[in-house]
């Protein structure tokens, strides 16, 4: 294993793939010479050339179209969109065309294409540029929406995202890009399943479920929740279309208790849907109401204070699992070690 940055993850896993198929190629906004807004594809114009490293014009309903066409054709794009908030822009071709034409045509018609995407706020880049708009998208029957938190799922997952035959749409938080973690060696070949969670910390006492870069600030609240005598088990869910709820329910057969996380909207938004989906499958279980940790319900801020105030925090997740744990439970139920997961 070596240590290497989230970016650089992402940016193994396209040249991967593009030297494993020749079909796959990618496009999109100041990708070839520049390398990017993150330098996610830096170098790769070097290697491959701009017949399959094509920068685009700035106009996002016919890059995703574009790379729908050559998908139909046979071809594998990966497309890079600058920012998720411009992939509004888009959302025609993604939602009407992209995540339609294989049930439209019976099966006949595969669009095997990634919209790639940075997202989140934290970087003071105001109310227009700092939406990861995920809800929108795992609301789409057809598409499938990944979230990776870590270098390890972003270059596992980015593999295993270019070689499936359905639209996928990875959205990758801005504040993670220089985010460090173990990756195996380039040599050494993995993918990581599109359809399954992962526990990044075993617990007894309540449930944390998860995703992007609220995964780390979550660790973060179990770590301060160890030392109040309360065993946080910390689920990052990789993916929420599909979403492994089997293993959601699991979790929460064994610790009856329930805390969501996320840094986008709460009214209608992703955790509120898993939410209403614990209730559904695991009513029975639960011995306390849902928890819900999300964003402010405003537009982002551009003030780095006002920015702060609506990003959900540490302590949001502590006081939401607080809330909801006894402490008579808590301090008899002993503190399990942090699992050793990726």
């Amino acid at each position: 294993m070596r240590t290497i940055a989230y970016r650089d993850a992402l940016r193994e896993a396209i040249r991967d793939e593009m030297r494993r198929d020749e079909r796959v190629f990618i496009m999109g906004e100041d990708i070839a010479g520049y390398g990017g807004t993150y330098a996610v594809t830096k170098g790769l114009i070097d290697e491959f050339g701009e017949k399959r490293v094509r920068d685009t014009p700035l106009a996002e309903l016919v890059i995703a179209g574009a790379g729908i066409g050559a998908a139909l054709g046979g071809l594998r794009p990966i497309v890079e969109i600058m920012t998720a908030n411009f992939s509004l822009l888009a959302s025609d071709q993604i939602i009407n065309s992209a995540a339609k034409w294989h049930y439209m045509f019976g099966g006949q018609a595969h669009v095997p294409i990634v919209f790639r995407m940075p997202g989140g706020g934290g970087a003071q880049r105001g109310a227009q540029h700092s939406q990861m708009l995920e809800t929108m998208y795992a609301h789409i029957p057809g598409l499938k929406v990944v979230m990776p938190a870590t270098p390890y799922d972003a270059k596992g997952m980015l593999k295993s995202a270019i070689r499936d035959d359905d639209p996928v749409l990875f959205v990758e938080h801005e504040l993670l890009y220089s985010v460090k973690g173990e990756v195996p060696d380039e040599s050494e070949e993995y993918t990581v399943p599109l359809n399954r969670g992962i526990v990044r910390r075993e617990g007894r006492d309540v449930t944390i479920v998860t995703f992007s870069r609220m995964v780390h600030i979550c660790m973060q609240a179990a770590e301060d929740l160890a030392k109040e005598g309360i065993a946080a088990e910390v689920i990052d869910l990789r993916a929420i279309r599909p979403i492994d709820l089997e293993l959601v329910m699991d979790s929460v057969k064994k610790t009856n208790r329930v805390v969501v996380a996320e840094e986008g909207w709460k009214y209608y938004g992703t955790g509120q849907g898993i939410a209403a989906m614990i209730y559904e499958h695991a009513f029975d279980y639960l011995d306390a109401p849902v928890g819900h940790v999300a964003g402010a319900d405003v537009p982002m801020p551009y003030s780095k204070p006002l920015e702060r105030a609506a990003l959900p925090t540490k302590a949001d997740v502590v006081a939401a699992v607080t809330a909801i744990v006894p402490a008579r439970q808590a301090a008899a139920t002993p503190t399990p070690a942090a699992a050793g997961a990726r």
